[in-house]
């Protein structure tokens, strides 16, 4: 839609990325303020991210969240350009299509993507274009928070107090009601060309869990603070109750911003850094804290934080095997096995249970931490670098402010702790519904009168555990000494 106030000016492009929202959009915002019309543009480019190119679920909450915006978009009198990389190319082309002058964009944390827009950003003002970047994934950015000797944080207690001193923000900008366009020509490709959905239908499950999108972002959001933050400190351990927020895979792709999910919990709670929403809040400060750690540490998704555990003495024998079994659930540990089979049918695992996974993996079968941490990439809707960095350096001991090497998590008191009751492990292992409360979490240890009885025959119906526990600890604590 042509808009007469700003038609005769040259445009301002959008270049969005993982900022999919209108709602406290910086880039947007700043772009309005030029009072040109605006063409919102994303381009697709997976291999200037390598090695860290979208995995399938993450392709597949990409499709419906572009999808969403452009409706969001035309809702507004605009539409979503969508073009192919390379991305400096791109933005070049569409610049001398519009005549554009100026180019702005929300940042992004992780090495690759920040190095290639620098490189952009030098060499297109370098012909002339404007070119603007803008915080909209964090509440500080990296270089925002550093200790009395101006290096980054490595310990989150302190960081967060950092942070705490200045967590008041001011308001987000709420999305516009018009977003003034240029006419409907120029080059774009179909949504569909971008062939981001899986060839081969195995995502009934991610379908039936997820809404992708802005609109179902800020419902989801305002559901968890109106319905469930109040106890969210009791109950976000508990992989059997509906404790957790499930924001994450939207904040990952800028569905939502932190700082509106922020505002959202003060206009309920009040001071964030207190009372009820204070565990939830500090959840957020870990994701600030793991992109602050990307930044300064940008080669932590490959190698350990902590070098010593360079050295570490991993396992050399049937590690295939063991990555195999535990990929598919075959592990015969019931409260992994359920993580891992919740993770495939719905592209997300709580959190308590990928500790526990990782643990397993990592410790217990002494498979090294980046197959994992590349599984989890592939497979789950929030797959986050830092995010996911942090969470496997975190557990296996190798990371910034990481659980002692010596936290080995006992899968079974894991499981009868935190999913008492067994409905977690009974929905997801449904072949070990029928067993007692007392067997579940170990049906290797029920009688065969019980295990009869319920319908299970171990190495049948549920394979039979894959490592024994106690024997395994010992073996993991053995290979710290030798690095320690």
């Amino acid at each position: 839609m042509n808009h007469p106030q700003t038609s005769g000016l040259a445009p301002s492009i959008l270049w969005l990325r993982r900022d999919l929202r209108l709602d406290d959009n910086p880039a947007l915002a700043a772009a309005l303020s030029d009072g040109a019309p605006i063409v919102p543009v994303y381009i697709q480019a997976p291999e200037e991210e390598a090695p860290w190119e979208p995995g399938a679920a993450s392709r597949w909450w990409l499709h419906w969240s572009l999808g969403a915006l452009d409706a969001s978009l035309r809702a507004r009198g605009n539409r979503l350009r969508i073009l192919r990389g390379p991305s400096l190319e791109a933005l070049r082309r569409l610049a001398a299509e519009t005549g554009a002058r100026a180019i702005h964009w929300n940042r992004l944390y992780d090495p690759a993507t920040r190095a290639r827009d620098t490189r952009i950003k030098q060499t297109l003002r370098a012909e002339g274009l404007r070119c603007e970047s803008h915080k909209a994934a964090l509440l500080f950015e990296p270089w925002e928070i550093l200790n009395g000797s101006g290096q980054p944080y490595r310990v989150f207690s302190a960081f967060w107090r950092a942070c705490g001193r200045s967590l008041h923000l001011e308001p987000p900008c709420p999305a516009p009601e018009v977003i003034p366009g240029r006419p409907e020509s120029g080059e774009t490709l179909t949504l569909d060309a971008l062939d981001l959905l899986p060839r081969i239908d195995w995502d009934q499950g991610l379908r039936t869990a997820w809404t992708p999108g802005e609109t179902a972002a800020l419902e989801r959001a305002r559901a968890f603070i109106d319905e469930r933050l109040r106890d969210y400190g009791g109950m976000r351990d508990r992989p059997d109750r509906p404790g957790s927020s499930r924001l994450s895979p939207h904040l990952h792709f800028g569905e939502i911003g932190p700082r509106r999910l922020l505002s959202l919990i003060v206009a309920a709670f009040g001071d964030p850094t207190r009372g009820a929403a204070e565990p939830y809040v500090r959840e957020l400060g870990w994701r600030e804290f793991a992109h602050h750690l990307l930044h300064h540490f940008p080669e932590t998704p490959t190698e350990p934080l902590d070098g010593r555990f360079g050295a570490f003495p991993w396992a050399e024998e049937d590690v295939e095997g063991a990555l195999r079994a535990w990929q598919r659930g075959r592990t015969g540990i019931p409260l992994v096995d359920a993580g891992m089979r919740e993770l495939w049918h719905t592209g997300w695992m709580h959190n308590r249970v990928r500790m526990v996974v990782a643990s397993l993996l990592t410790k217990n079968l002494l498979v090294p931490w980046q197959a994992g941490a590349r599984w989890f990439w592939d497979t789950l809707v929030d797959a986050d670098l830092a995010g996911n960095t942090l969470g496997w350096q975190w557990t296996v001991g190798c990371g910034a402010d990481a659980a002692p090497y010596f936290r080995i998590f006992n899968p079974v008191l894991q499981g009868q702790r935190f999913d008492p009751d067994g409905a977690y492990v009974r929905f997801w292992c449904p072949e070990l519904a029928r067993l007692p409360d007392k067997y579940l979490q170990q049906p290797w240890t029920a009688p065969d009168t019980v295990l009869s009885a319920a319908g299970v025959r171990l190495g049948v119906d549920y394979p039979r555990p894959i490592v024994d526990l106690a024997r395994s600890r010992a073996r993991a604590l053995a290979a710290w000494e030798r690095i320690k």
